[in-house]
Order: C-alpha cells, then structure tokens, then sequence
C-alpha cells in the first residue's frame, strides 16, 4: 500500500497546514510507504480546500484510487466570510472521499453542524511537528529572577489570528516583569512587543526555546499548529476559549475569555510553572503518523475486501448463468 499527498509543498516558512503535512510526508518516507508519483500510488491523501481541479481530474482517472480527506476549518468562521469555500469542501467530501480525517473535535463538530455529512470512514486525529525540530533539547531554562519571556507566532496576518489582543498586550503587559516576541506577519507595529519576521522551522524552534510562556489569541482554530510546535518545544500556554485550543493545551496551560484574564494567569503560570511544563502530554509525530498509517491501512483493507466481494459474488453469477444455461440445453 503506496501513499500519495496532494499538496503543493513549500520549503520555507509558511502555514501550519503545510509544516504538518512536510512532517507527515516524512514519516511515510521513513516507513517507506510513501510514493511520489501519483500513478503508482494506492491511497491520495488530499488537504482541505486545496487542488480541487487536480481532485477531479484524478478522481475521473483513477476512480479504483482510495481519496482520504484531511478537514479543515470551517474556513468561513476562520475568515469570517461566506460559506462557499466550506460548501465545496463538503461536496468534495460527500462526492470524492472515501475518508475523512479531523483535526480537532471541535472542527469536527462544527463542520457537522454547518452541514458536512458523516462519511462511512472517519476520524479525528490531532497534528503534531516534525519531532526532530520541535523538542525540549537545549531549551532555555526556567527562572524568576529575570523577566518571564512571553512569545506569540502567526503565519498569517489575519487580524482574527488574534491580533487585537496582542494589541492589548502591547499596551497594557507589564513589560518590568514579562518581554514579549511576536513571531510571523502581523498588520499592526508594535511599541513594546519585539517583532520578528516569519522563520524556517529550525530557526523557529530554536526562537520558542528561548521563552518561557506561549500565548494564542486566534478564533475559530480548529488544530494550531503554533500551539502544538509551542507545547512540543516545552512551553506552557495561555489560549483563547475558542476552535480546539482548550482541547489541545488541556491542563498545560489556562483558557481565557477576557484580555485582564491573560495578566493574571501570567502569575498563575510564573508560579506553578513546572506543574504546567509537566502536564503537556501530546502525541509525537511517530505516535500521529502512526495513527494516520493504521486508519488508512484499515480503510485500504476494507475497500479490498468489498472488491473482492463484488468479484466473487460477479462471478458467482456468471457461474449461475452457466449452470442455468446448461441445465436448459440438456433439457432440449
């Protein structure tokens, strides 16, 4: 069984979607179940919204092909926008998938309410980061007697990405006792805030394990990846009550609805800190990789089955005609 990823790769620094996908690209590579060329492979995983055109070229070329669907979203309560995109992405679902796979309960659960059907297959499995990156190894260690180091990341520059609250921080943080570094795109200059441009993945690590505490301020995030990569390099977070935060941090970190909440759950986490570090508890990429593997093995064998069902019982019939037949002409 050859497995094949429909997404346009990029080598630099870019979505969380696409970090992922690099890192479960790599763990098939490693279990040597990956194939590069579509034709060769059994299985195409596709991501979301993207590549519908290839989607339908390849699904009227290679209709025999299993189509496992990675959800996203739903998009229009990320962009605040209308539902087209999300209505296409659950006709794609209905009409090309034979799987489907969530990220997050939560976006499994909105996507049902706003109108995707349940496939036959389905399941939800958390991302996780390339492991070899994003790790504890030779993280700054933890310590009161200097300023506690809050830190931030987007890709995006989406100001629902969380950005008026980072702007609320910017004026209202008491930057004697914390320093804060925004790491990505942002619409807004900040005055206290040390800004850095988006990094490559290895550089990023290396920039999260210089901080103490992570803080997420985005809506209707179905899987962040910030917020995993975060939580895997041994920070403790502070999220918005929104999309699958709350799921993700778990009890790693406090869930806020009210910017003055964020102040003092700062001090909360400055003085329990080691009890928070100790209850990150999310799977490895092996462990995810692994999950994706088996789901789609299971999925593989099912479908096998159900051909070699549909043939036995075709020729079943055929065997039946025959022996109709036979008996008729002997009668003659």
């Amino acid at each position: 069984m050859k497995i094949n990823i429909l997404f346009e790769f990029n080598n630099g620094p870019y979505g969380g979607g696409n970090q992922f996908l690099k890192a479960l690209k790599k763990y098939f590579s490693e279990k040597q179940v990956y194939e590069e060329n579509i034709i060769n492979a059994e299985i195409i995983l596709f991501n979301s919204h993207h590549q519908f055109s290839k989607l339908i070229k390849y699904k009227k070329k290679y209709s025999d092909k299993i189509f496992i669907h990675r959800i996203d979203g739903p998009i229009f309560l990320i962009r605040n926008d209308n539902m087209l995109l999300d209505s296409n992405i659950y006709k794609f679902n209905r009409f090309i998938a034979d799987a489907t796979i969530f990220q997050s309960e939560w976006s499994k659960q909105e996507n049902l309410r706003l109108g995707i059907e349940n496939n036959l297959h389905q399941t939800t499995i958390i991302n996780a980061p390339n492991s070899e990156v994003f790790n504890c190894k030779n993280r700054l260690n933890f310590s009161q007697e200097r300023k506690i180091r809050i830190i931030a990341t987007s890709w995006s520059a989406n100001i629902r990405k969380g950005f008026e609250v980072y702007k609320w921080l910017d004026k209202n943080l008491d930057f004697s006792k914390y320093e804060m570094t925004f790491c990505g795109n942002t619409p807004f200059v900040f005055e206290n805030i040390k800004h850095i441009k988006p990094l490559p993945s290895n550089l990023l690590a290396e920039q999260l394990k210089k901080h103490d505490i992570f803080i997420t301020a985005s809506q209707k995030d179905p899987c962040s990846n910030s917020l995993i990569e975060a939580l895997h390099t041994g920070l403790p977070a502070i999220v918005l009550k929104d999309g699958g935060h709350p799921e993700i941090v778990a009890q790693a970190g406090e869930v806020f609805d009210k910017n003055e909440e964020i102040i003092i759950f700062l001090d909360k986490i400055k003085n329990n800190y080691f009890k928070y570090q100790n209850n990150i508890k999310l799977p490895q990429m092996n462990e995810v990789g692994n999950k994706y593997y088996n789901f789609i093995k299971s999925v593989y064998k099912t479908k096998q089955q159900q051909k070699n069902t549909k043939k036995l019982n075709f020729m079943k019939s055929i065997n039946l005609h025959k022996s109709i037949l036979i008996h008729k002409f002997s009668t003659l």
